[in-house]
């Protein structure tokens, strides 16, 4: 997630100088084309179309933040349960002495679980993650089942039925954490449902058409006006178009491991320290955006 209050030209002009540079050079050709011959180009009702289509980008791009701040949400969600989990533990722990195995599996299998989340959004290998937090065994164990975070969601669920057989928790006690299992796993299918529905083809598809085809028509319709000027006035107007284009794009999939996604690497840590202090063991530092980028 690009944070700072300066907008980043660099980063925008990146993701659309190929299309800027075929669009300028067709400026040049038009332009060309018109001083050079004594065919006249005919009145295009640009101001018109060019209403339509920033409607409709409008439109999709609403639709868009909005799959992007679901997301944010649905993280804010599995952080606050997190914490919770870990509180609840605790408490239910209090009697153990203060390095209590089943309250640092339980909280080092939920900080797994979050890294899991993300790597699986971003579909990598939650393997090495998994391992370093909460061991080798539960790696293997969970990198064995087509969805490693629901068996570490799973895992935790055992220790403490585990717990609740042997008398150590009562049912009223089970049955508060599995509420907070629930909101966990609700989390959990959201941020699948967002990772595996895009947006309708017709929200993409129709956009990217009628801008390329309004970016045509523009110097056509300005080049009598304009004169010399076209590929300078069309280009810019040309450069908004396709860079809200471009912002529509970039929020549609918020976990494709780019600048503009939720930082969930970022919201992994403040996980990972949360819990790790409720455990009393060592945590890290908190991350700190790198080049504006906070990941």
């Amino acid at each position: 997630m690009i944070v700072g209050a300066r907008p980043r030209f660099r980063q925008i002009i990146i993701e659309v100088w190929k299309p800027l540079t075929i669009l300028f050079v067709w400026d040049v050709a038009v332009t060309a084309f018109h001083m050079m011959t004594p065919i006249k180009e005919p009145p295009l009702p640009t101001a018109l179309f060019g209403t339509a289509i920033a409607l409709f980008m409008g439109f999709r791009t609403n639709a868009a933040y909005a799959r992007w701040w679901e997301a944010r949400t649905l993280w804010g969600t599995l952080i606050n349960a997190s914490r919770s989990l870990a509180r609840i533990t605790r408490s239910l722990t209090k009697g153990e002495p203060e390095g209590s195995e089943t309250r640092h599996n339980i909280i080092l299998r939920q900080i797994a679980f979050a890294h899991s989340m993300r790597c699986q959004l971003r579909r990598q290998s939650p393997y090495e993650d998994i391992a370093r937090i909460a061991g080798t065994d539960v790696a293997d164990m969970a990198v064995a089942r087509l969805n490693p975070a629901n068996a570490l969601l799973e895992d935790v669920s055992g220790i403490y039925a585990a717990a609740l057989a042997e008398g150590r928790i009562t049912e009223i006690q089970q049955a508060t954490v599995e509420r907070v299992l629930i909101d966990i796993a609700n989390a959990q299918g959201g941020m699948e449902r967002i990772k595996n529905t895009p947006l309708p083809n017709g929200f993409r598809f129709f956009p990217n058409l009628f801008t390329r085809v309004f970016c045509v028509l523009l110097p056509i319709a300005l080049v009598e006006s304009l004169g010399l000027a076209t590929p300078i006035g069309s280009t810019l107007i040309g450069l908004v178009f396709l860079a809200v284009l471009s912002i529509g794009e970039d929020l549609t999939d918020p976990f494709a491991n780019s600048v503009h996604d939720v930082p969930l690497t970022a919201m992994c840590r403040t996980i990972e320290i949360d819990l790790l202090q409720t455990a009393g063991l060592p945590a890290p530092e908190p991350l700190t955006p790198d080049h504006g980028v906070l990941w």
